[in-house]
């Protein structure tokens, strides 16, 4: 029978971290650290928490393990100590997908959204390594670019960061492709994270994120966007260009700022719409707001959602004990 969690967390609105501050960080793994140290800076633990989730197995009591996980009965049984084995101790794999098309390379602030989002999935790599988890990484644009299996080794969060910070050098975007794959690659079920601005057409991504859900796979949307594509803003007619086709056009602010309020509007709609029907949660982001902010929120929502439930997801799990491995 499960064990529920009785951690009660909330974000400390003094605690977030400023992304600006954040992104001068040069290096990638440190950035990681310093959001995932304000992450757990920032919650409020209640002092009555229990273990951890759900019950799975045994396995052979070792020296150093908590005597109050023995099971009794089976020793009476056996005349050998075991220890219960919950979820929380099994290894699962998680996979980050980011997208790193041109349109990633748009910012309006000191940095892009493919700088936020590399750091963003930095933080969900450094957390979920904490964790003990094996996470593994996929980059695209209109193509692969690099494959990382989920694994849990030294040099392996190292390894990740690497592929993670490579320039961007594509141009449109099929994000068709490293779902399949994913889907098609990973035979254990696990967690699939989509870091991407979902600049895409609607119906394939219903396919494909059908395919996955199939599967078995937790399944997370994390839409990054510039502040000024959530807010439509443009000072004076200008020349602009599209960053994956290259075209150029004009743009009367005055006209273009309804229209594209209501198309923005009606994918934001479509694609909620998509992700409800097959159970995958959607959280659009700004690229100005604080990354813990993403961190929590996921892991909060995942919590709830498992409340009440015989087998909780990963994240889900993770919460259970948060901070625990951030020293």
């Amino acid at each position: 029978m499960a064990a529920r969690s009785r951690v009660v967390s909330t974000p400390d609105v003094s605690a977030r971290i400023d992304p600006v501050a954040v992104m001068r960080i040069k290096n990638l793994q440190l950035r990681a650290k310093t959001v995932v140290e304000g992450f757990f800076n920032g919650l409020h633990r209640s002092p009555l928490h229990g273990s951890s989730v759900e019950f799975s197995e045994y396995r052979p009591y070792t020296v150093g393990d908590d005597l109050r996980g023995l099971d009794w009965k089976r020793y009476a049984r056996s005349d050998r100590y075991y220890i219960k084995k919950f979820e929380d101790e099994t290894s699962r794999n998680g996979y980050l997908v980011v997208d790193q098309s041109q349109s990633m390379g748009f910012g309006s602030l000191e940095y892009t959204k493919i700088e936020y989002a590399r750091t963003l999935a930095a933080t969900f790599a450094y957390f979920l390594t904490l964790q003990r988890d094996c996470v593994g990484l996929m980059t695209f644009d209109e193509a692969i670019g690099d494959y990382i299996p989920a694994r849990r080794r030294v040099g392996h969060l190292r390894q990740l960061l690497v592929a993670l910070s490579r320039p961007v050098s594509g141009k449109g975007t099929d994000i068709n492709v490293p779902l399949r794959q994913i889907a098609n690659l990973v035979r254990r079920r696990g967690l699939v994270l989509l870091i991407s601005d979902l600049l895409s057409p609607i119906e394939s991504l219903r396919t494909n994120l059908a395919y996955l859900r199939s599967r078995g796979h937790e399944v997370a949307l994390l839409r990054t966007l510039d502040p000024t594509e959530l807010n439509f803003h443009l000072d004076a007619p200008s020349m602009v260009q599209d960053l994956e086709t290259g075209q150029e056009f004009y743009l009367d602010p005055e006209s273009a700022k309804d229209d594209y309020q209501q198309r923005f509007a009606e994918h934001q709609s479509q694609l909620q719409g998509v992700c409800d029907s097959l159970g995958v949660d959607l959280y659009t982001i700004s690229t100005s707001e604080p990354l813990q902010d993403s961190l929590f929120h996921l892991l909060d929502s995942k919590q709830r959602q498992s409340r009440g439930t015989a087998r909780s997801g990963m994240l889900a799990r993770a919460t259970t004990g948060l901070g625990g491995g951030a020293s």
